[in-house]
């Protein structure tokens, strides 16, 4: 394990909230944090943005539901969650109890789905609420939310109008222009946005001719989807004014710190804790070494310096 003692600083601040350092446990990969907390001092990351929410519990997809890809994995595990009512009275209590910054990410089917979550996660000490807008909308034909400019305005000014908590909007990959539901989002009242969600994948099974996942389809992740994730992270930053968290196949600190230059502020990592939970230790404590050997005192001497050419 890598250590993570440094006079380097790294805290952060994402919309206002300050963030001791800029790792932060990904919406689904980290549930709650009450396992890790048997490994580790979960408050030793930056933050945890908690597995995604609903209004009402949820099972999820039928199995199987995960797959493993060269260099990543798909899923289409379908949001399993306790509901938000179980989340505020018996998982957020764990989590604050620890000290952690802790993002709320939400989603729904309806915009009065998404209106009702976020005005019950606003009544509590939740430090961000974040968006997330890459589920299907199933007044719209099964159309992600944050597929087209319109649909992500939709939900992001309902959202908007029923919160003051600051609003981070989680964007889908899966678009022709990221820009520009980068922009749509801010001109709504967005805080800041979070991006990449899942790409778009699928794998079959050539002894049995089926797709290997029961939904056929799923979101790939993991080191595969990496350098579009920093593309997309570079294009955002540059299309909007408010803060960036990038995410996407970040593996490690170097991947991390990459993903910074391109203008993200703060990085989640989701994928690579499956396979290793001490990851973000790691990642940490090699973000703190680049810096000592680089000379970098502050992260704002990282953050969106990429020199193009």
């Amino acid at each position: 394990m890598v250590c993570v003692m440094s006079k380097r600083n790294l805290s952060v601040k994402v919309a206002g909230v300050k963030f001791p350092n800029p790792v932060i446990a990904a919406s689904g990969t980290y549930g709650f944090g009450e396992d890790y907390n048997e490994l580790y001092p979960i408050n030793i990351l930056g933050g945890i943005s908690c597995k995604g929410l609903t209004l009402e519990p949820r099972n999820g997809n039928t199995p199987p539901r995960i797959a493993e890809t060269p260099s990543g994995m798909l899923n289409s595990v379908g949001l399993q969650n306790p509901g938000v009512d179980a989340f505020i009275e018996k998982h957020l209590p764990f989590m604050k109890k620890h000290g952690n910054v802790v993002i709320a990410n939400f989603a729904g089917g309806t915009i009065e789905d998404y209106v009702k979550t976020a005005e019950k996660l606003s009544n509590t000490n939740v430090d961000m609420l974040e968006l997330n807008i890459s589920c299907p909308n199933v007044k719209e034909g099964g159309a992600a939310w944050g597929g087209s400019p319109e649909a992500a305005v939709k939900v992001t000014k309902a959202v908007r109008a029923v919160t003051k908590k600051p609003l981070m909007v989680k964007l889908t990959p899966n678009v022709s222009d990221i820009a520009e539901i980068a922009k749509a989002v801010e001109a709504e009242g967005a805080d800041c946005i979070s991006l990449i969600n899942t790409i778009l994948g699928m794998r079959i099974d050539v002894k049995t001719r089926r797709p290997i996942l029961r939904n056929n389809v799923g979101g790939l992740s993991g080191a595969a989807v990496f350098p579009v994730a920093v593309r997309m992270v570079w294009q955002a930053a540059n299309a909007v004014k408010i803060d960036v968290v990038g995410m996407g196949g970040i593996m490690t600190a170097e991947d991390a710190v990459e993903m910074m230059l391109a203008g993200a502020k703060a990085v989640q990592i989701g994928t690579v804790i499956i396979s290793d939970p001490y990851a973000p230790l790691k990642i940490i404590g090699g973000i703190k070494h680049y810096m000592n050997v680089n000379g970098i005192k502050s992260l704002d001497e990282i953050i969106g310096k990429c020199e193009i050419y």
